[in-house]
């Protein structure tokens, strides 16, 4: 295990985090301090948990840095698991049982429960990923499907109506009740953000990969950035506004969907 910003030995400062954890209610983790994991059937990769049952979450999300020809060739997904996989940058061969595709940045995968994700950089550089995983909830009469395509050639949509304040969608469970999941990405300019506090039953798996904001949960208003990583429990209270001056603040997110509650 090491640390995966590479930053080791003693610092020049007191030791301090802004990383928050309410477990079950949300939880904000900065880069600083996160560690490599290893995991079985991961290759010349870097494997970091962000969100587990641990935390409170009924998901598994991963950052996966993949070296060159790194690999998982064993297949990653447990029987009765659906698997995402988003490339932020690289080039990688990526495919399941029923589909086969080069990724490059942007690109993406969905894994339905029953087939298996196989990966490999075939750059010269090493790639850069976002890895998900949930217990797939079946319902009689629908059945989800792989995906597979590039957000870049997804248009975004004015969120509820705000211009500023984008949004795209991975998947069609919209329209699609085989699916109990989507992804997402948000993006928000300086000084946008959401109409309201939202209160639901979705958990959220977020992941910033652009930009600051400034983020309540749970009617705590925390700075957030690029690199920073949030997970939103059931009905926790929240609500962000982008800040900064740079560049917009974005991140991807998951979400569970189309499924009544369970006793």
């Amino acid at each position: 295990m090491s640390y995966l910003n590479g930053v080791t030995g003693y610092r020049k400062d007191l030791l301090n985090t802004r990383s928050i954890i309410k477990r079950g209610n949300y939880a904000v983790i900065e880069p600083d301090g996160l560690v490599k994991n290893t995991i079985p059937g991961f290759e010349k990769c870097q494997v970091t948990i962000l969100s587990s049952p641990k935390l409170g979450a009924s998901f598994v999300d991963y950052l996966v840095g993949i070296e060159p020809e790194g690999y998982h060739h064993e297949g990653f997904g447990q029987p009765g698991e659906e698997v995402f996989f988003y490339l932020f940058e690289g080039n990688v061969k990526v495919w399941n049982q029923e589909k086969e595709e080069v990724l490059k940045d942007g690109g993406y995968i969905f894994c339905p429960e029953g087939t298996k994700l196989f990966f490999e950089n075939i750059g010269d550089k090493p790639a850069r990923g976002f890895l998900y995983k949930r217990k797939y909830r079946r319902i009689p009469g629908h059945e989800a499907h792989t995906v597979i395509g590039n957000i870049n050639s997804v248009p975004g949509i004015a969120y509820e109506g705000m211009e500023d304040v984008m949004v795209k969608d991975f998947l069609p469970s919209a329209k699609d009740l085989g699916f109990d999941m989507n992804f997402h990405i948000l993006s928000f300019k300086p000084g946008a953000g959401h109409g309201y506090i939202e209160t639901h039953v979705q958990e959220h798996g977020a992941y910033i990969y652009s930009g600051e904001g400034m983020y309540v949960l749970d009617n705590e208003w925390i700075p957030v950035k690029k690199g920073d990583y949030l997970f939103m429990g059931a009905y926790c209270p929240q609500a962000a506004y982008g800040v900064g001056r740079d560049e917009e603040f974005a991140y991807i997110y998951s979400k569970d969907c189309n499924r009544d509650m369970d006793l």
